[in-house]
């Protein structure tokens, strides 16, 4: 038997996840399924972690369990009982105890079935970035820069951990606001900083010689904030940003500077959003975005990045995928730490709530959405409007979406009002229109890729063509 499934006996584990989380016996009990007098008699090692309650706080607190033994045998337990919950197999996934009695009568089964299933979803990914190529006709060209520094930060898992730690212990040092950020540009570094004038100012922009940074006054404090944490990031982690972008070889220089921007943008969010405050608070407040950015003084944009960036590998924040859409239905920004992952090009799948968002401003709008192999996300998506500061310049309008797997619900307040358990209380969505699956969807723009169509010129029906 692999050692990491003798008897386990984690009881101080179990009694600091739930002193973090400040929950009850009863609520944890709850959350796993099992009974208080048990949980009790585990959290005093009176009885040791059964592979069922292993993979049940895994299930349960995914952001903050990491298990009590890495060997290979609770790595491949856990491959194991995703692979066995893939939601295209039609059966129920086996229990716990018989995943165990797998690896210990099967071990090379097991890793191959485990293996097999990294590889297909790897194919999955690779299909939707043919896709996404054929969309753009980028195929035979290769990739633009903005789309590379957009896949090196998708392959990052969006969690930059060199730049994260160091702005951490700036931001920790720093007040909230403006003038704190101000003040350091200013003191540390002799940097000035001035308001732009003219009717066609940049956001931003400094002057190395003379050490002058003006900003456009229009911006509302927030985006102000963010620009000086940028400034002040290219200048204190000048050194960590080099050493990544060393490390990137990116295939052009316009690529190696859209990723140098890129991670001071990363480095601006953390010292706003400092990673261990920003966790605490947002597990606190159960993800609230409005209470999480007054607190933070961020808008409601930069909060749900930050989300979608706590990966820290010893302390996870809750599994997003955030992105942003524009009037035209491109997705101009995506991240994702779950599973579902978005077109890199082009528009996203018309059902997704965030397109009905973009007209309909600082209104917040929350969706129970089904993707075709059956895995459900709660999501809510946003309005936002960026004033341009004068009326011969249209404001930008676009929306932002964040969302988590159903199974990570009870941590999201949005999901408190939705009806998570009726089988069709789900919206069926997809990623692209070219590998979506589904064949009775009446928004379909285009048929599904690979696939021999059937079309009857004697019938006429919402899509035109029927597919095999």
């Amino acid at each position: 038997m692999p050692r990491s499934l003798r008897p386990l006996y984690a009881g101080a584990r179990v009694r600091e996840l739930r002193g973090r989380l400040r929950i009850s016996q009863s609520a944890m009990a709850q959350r796993l399924g099992i009974s208080i007098s048990y949980l009790s008699q585990i959290e005093t090692d009176g009885r040791p972690l059964t592979a069922a309650v292993s993979l049940a706080l895994a299930a349960a607190f995914p952001s903050d369990w990491t298990g009590v033994d890495e060997d290979e045998g609770a790595r491949l337990l856990a491959g194991l009982a995703e692979a066995a919950a893939e939601p295209l197999l039609p059966e129920p996934p086996p229990e716990p105890e018989a995943l165990a009695r797998a690896i210990e009568q099967q071990p090379a089964l097991a890793r191959r079935f485990v293996a097999l299933h990294a590889a297909w979803r790897r194919a999955e990914d690779q299909l939707q970035r043919l896709d996404d190529a054929y969309d753009t006709g980028t195929a035979a060209g290769g990739r633009l820069p903005w789309d590379e520094v957009r896949d090196w930060f998708h392959d990052a898992g969006n969690y930059v951990d060199l730049i994260d730690v160091a702005a951490e212990t700036i931001g920790n040092s720093l007040q909230p606001g403006v003038e704190a950020l101000a003040e350091r540009l200013r003191d540390r570094h002799r940097i000035e900083l001035r308001a732009q004038t003219g009717d066609s100012s940049p956001l931003r922009a400094y002057d190395p010689a003379h050490r002058i940074l003006t900003l456009d006054p229009a911006q509302v404090a927030e985006s102000r904030a963010f620009q000086l944490a940028h400034q002040l990031a290219r200048i204190e982690l000048a050194d960590e940003i080099g050493q990544i972008l060393a490390r990137a070889t990116m295939p052009s220089i316009e690529a190696s500077r859209l990723l140098g921007i890129g991670l001071a943008n990363y480095a601006a969010g953390a010292i706003l959003m400092p990673y261990e405050a920003f966790r605490g608070e947002a597990r606190r407040l159960r993800h609230d975005i409005d209470r999480l950015r007054r607190r933070f003084g961020v808008s409601f944009e930069q909060a749900c990045h930050r989300l979608s960036t706590l990966q820290r590998p010893d302390a996870r924040g809750l599994a997003f995928f955030f992105c942003r859409v524009d009037m035209a239905g491109n997705i101009t920004k995506r991240h994702s730490a779950t599973r579902l992952q978005f077109a890199r090009f082009g528009g996203a799948c018309p059902l997704w709530i965030m397109h009905e968002a973009v007209a309909i401003p600082d209104r917040i709008l929350t969706q129970l959405a089904e993707m075709p192999e059956g895995t459900r996300y709660v999501a809510i998506a946003k309005g936002l409007v960026k004033e341009s500061g004068s009326y011969d310049r249209l404001p930008r309008r676009y929306a932002v979406a964040l969302g988590c797997e159903i199974g990570e619900a009870a941590d999201f307040v949005y999901a408190d009002h939705l009806d998570l358990d009726r089988a069709d209380s789900a919206t069926p969505i997809g990623i692209s229109c070219r590998i979506c699956p589904r064949e009775d969807c009446d928004q379909r723009a285009f048929p599904p890729s690979g696939r021999a169509l059937r079309v009857d010129p004697e019938r006429r029906e919402v899509v035109p063509y029927r597919f095999d």
